[in-house]
């Protein structure tokens, strides 16, 4: 699959988003940065086809079908959507997402999963004390169990701490599998992945372009409070028909 967001923008002056550019398609891992607590999620909300744009277009595959966009593809961990709640454990979301997938999700088949993942040993750990590689990692695989997911788009990873190259090896790892992954980020976790001695390895950045870079700083010196907006309403319910909001929505 392909999917091309070109040119797009939210907000009076897109402010909740800047013209922004991206394309990612089956087997890339592709990383964008996005700064601001709001942005990322609007970013990743708009390139699955769970948020229209002001201005812009959004392509599956050269159609702009919001509906297949929204069923092909997971929105993993976003922020005030699809993020679980922190008090929640690991057992409770690998159940959550079995369930969506449409599989068993008893103890043992929660166990299952988790001794696939690697993560036997985390069963009972809370959402907010999960490390972050494992968190991306389980949440990451626990929405590829959806039926017809076939591209991830990882929200804000670099907001849990930890080394960014840890789970952007993860990214690419899955992309290696064939599915495709959009990572959006800040500025701070490019900088870190870059200085790994293997950089990139087999992921790719996208360029954060010049008309995108003068108009965040133009927002941020017209309101500094810029990244307090607050998220469209219709985003919070993060298409609901399609899917629930456990690791992906």
């Amino acid at each position: 699959m392909r999917i091309e967001v070109e040119a797009v923008t939210k907000g009076p002056g897109g402010r909740a988003l800047p013209q922004t550019s991206l394309t990612v398609e089956s087997g890339r891992a592709v990383f964008v940065e996005a700064e601001t607590a709001q942005r990322p999620t609007v970013l990743g909300l708009i390139a699955t086809g769970r948020m229209k744009p002001d201005t812009g277009t959004v392509l599956l595959d050269g159609e702009p079908d919001r509906r297949a966009l929204r069923r092909r593809t997971a929105l993993v961990d976003a922020p005030d959507v699809s993020e679980p709640h922190g008090d929640v454990r690991l057992c409770e979301v690998v159940a959550e997402e079995l369930m969506f997938a449409g599989q068993r999700r008893g103890m043992l088949a929660v166990r299952r999963e988790l001794d696939r993942l690697g993560l036997r040993d985390e069963e009972r750990t809370i959402m907010a004390d999960l490390a972050p590689g494992a968190r991306v990692r389980a949440l990451s695989e626990l929405a590829l169990l959806r039926p017809d997911v076939e591209a991830l788009v990882i929200v804000s990873p670099d907001r849990h701490g930890g080394d960014p190259d840890e789970w952007w090896r993860i990214a690419c790892e899955i992309a290696e599998r064939g599915t495709a992954v959009l990572v959006i980020a800040g500025l701070a976790a490019r900088a870190a992945i870059e200085a790994h001695p293997d950089g990139w390895g087999t992921g790719e950045v996208t360029p954060l372009r010049a008309e995108h870079a003068a108009s965040i700083a133009a927002a941020l010196a017209a309101d500094p409070a810029d990244a307090a907006d607050p998220i469209d309403p219709d985003a919070r319910a993060a298409d609901a028909e399609e899917h629930g909001t456990g690791a992906g929505a």
